[in-house]
């Protein structure tokens, strides 16, 4: 039986574009693109688990919105259950910890990447709804 692998991602919103990260070469799903985040530890909750992630992985402080999604995928290796959230910076610019690549793209250019299955359903959701209300403030 696979193990069920629980992780959160940020969909970090700035300036009406979005933080992509692409995996590193060495880690599994080389190369592709993802919302960073990472596993949520026992006595974690999701929120508190994406504020820690993001501030380990890219040096960041992040206040965690709504909820985008949740997704279960079956990989070789587990079974992932990713669930993503708007985020906004609070302090720190993202830095390369984890990740070969970071990218900022506005929702209608996600589908040019190559993003790792489970991000997908976000990826497409992302695309067809408006930003969160703080982003709606600004135009």
């Amino acid at each position: 039986m696979k193990k069920d692998i629980h992780v959160v991602g940020a969909v970090i919103v700035q300036d009406g574009r979005i933080l992509c990260a692409q995996r590193g070469n060495h880690r599994l799903l080389p190369c592709m693109w993802e919302f960073p985040g990472g596993k949520i530890e026992p006595g974690e909750s999701p929120r508190e688990a994406l504020r820690r992630e993001i501030l380990e992985e890219m040096n960041c402080t992040v206040e965690v919105g709504e909820q985008v999604e949740h997704t279960v995928h079956e990989y070789d290796f587990g079974i992932v259950h990713l669930t993503t959230y708007y985020c906004r910076l609070l302090s720190g610019t993202p830095v390369l910890k984890e990740h070969a690549k970071i990218e900022w793209r506005r929702p209608a250019e996600l589908a040019s990447l190559n993003w790792a299955p489970a991000d997908v359903p976000a990826v497409r959701k992302i695309m067809g709804q408006p930003l969160p209300f703080w982003e709606n403030r600004r135009a």
